[in-house]
């Protein structure tokens, strides 16, 4: 199994022949979705969902309803490789089992309407990893790899901390990562640090087209 990381908060999980893309958005070169089986979408903000990208990319799309009415109206032309999941629902891509998890993005201020967001856990042979997307739900399962937002308008320190530590995760890699300088990124590593490897927990960064 390979986890790389690409711009922002798309991540490419390849296994036993084949290749899914989580979130490939304006931080992200399209190029991330070459010789995808399926492309996974969270929701509709610009950074986890361009339209160009999918037109780039002849996969198949996993998304939930919002994000697919908004593919539709965007790029039609390849509203046919759309296939819609509801929170809570499992699929599987090319023998790789997904769930969807969770139905509201994290809140940005109580008074903007919550957008509807979907993270996913892929299970890639003894390996689950869970994409949040823009949410700190919890999977409801135990998960071997964390994408933990790291750095965005709606996220503490505090919060992306506690997040890892109630997910429970052994590897955690940074994702949503556009946001800060590198000199702040330093200090979120410093301040997981702090506080996950006391319970077997270990906070990892990558840099674009590096791997886990």
């Amino acid at each position: 199994m390979r986890i790389t990381k690409f711009g922002h908060a798309c991540v490419r999980i390849e296994h036993d022949g084949t290749t899914l893309v989580l979130d490939p958005g304006m931080f992200t070169d399209a190029e991330a979705a070459d010789g995808a089986d399926a492309v996974l979408i969270t929701h509709e903000h610009p950074d986890h969902y361009v339209p160009d990208h999918l037109r780039a990319t002849d996969a198949a799309i996993f998304t939930i309803e919002d994000v697919a009415a908004k593919i539709r109206a965007d790029a039609p032309e390849v509203a046919e490789r759309i296939t819609v999941v509801a929170p809570g629902e499992s699929f599987e891509v090319g023998g790789l089992p997904v769930r969807a998890v969770g139905e509201l993005h994290a809140v940005i201020h109580p008074e903007f309407p919550r957008l509807h967001n979907s993270g996913y856990v892929v299970t890639a042979g003894d390996a689950k990893i869970y994409h949040p997307g823009d949410s700190l739900t919890e999977p409801g399962e135990a998960v071997d790899v964390l994408l933990v937002p790291s750095s965005a308008p709606w996220l503490k320190a505090m919060e992306a901390i506690e997040f890892a530590r109630a997910v429970k995760a052994p590897r955690n890699l940074a994702i949503h990562d556009r946001i800060y300088t590198e000199a702040a990124h330093g200090i979120l590593e410093m301040q997981m640090n702090s506080f996950l490897p006391a319970a077997g927990q270990e906070y990892l960064r990558r840099g674009d087209g590096e791997d886990l």
